[in-house]
């Protein structure tokens, strides 16, 4: 029972936390006078930086007591992050 909670505890996690992370982003170009947005560079970047706070944050306070929970390597973090902001840069230039 407590998989199937945690599944679900996933799923509203990234479908809120990850709209309400791309709207923010895409009202920030709207206000610096970006009219299209490549959304998919947009999303892929939101749910890489709701990845890394899932596993190195959410998944410690879920109903999941596995014994295969870690962080990530810092290393992998890092470059992660690095993609994310390179998404997010080119989201409206590619649009």
């Amino acid at each position: 029972m407590g998989v199937l909670l945690e599944l679900l505890r996933i799923v509203m996690l990234m479908m809120l936390m990850g709209a309400g992370m791309a709207a923010l982003l895409h009202q920030l170009y709207a206000s610096l006078g970006f009219d299209s947005v490549n959304g998919w560079l947009l999303g892929i970047a939101v749910y890489l930086w709701l990845f890394i706070l899932y596993r190195n944050k959410w998944q410690f306070s879920g109903w999941y007591k596995g014994k295969s929970r870690q962080k990530l390597p810092r290393n992998l973090v890092i470059g992660l992050m690095i993609c994310s902001i390179i998404l997010v840069v080119l989201a409206p230039i590619a649009g």
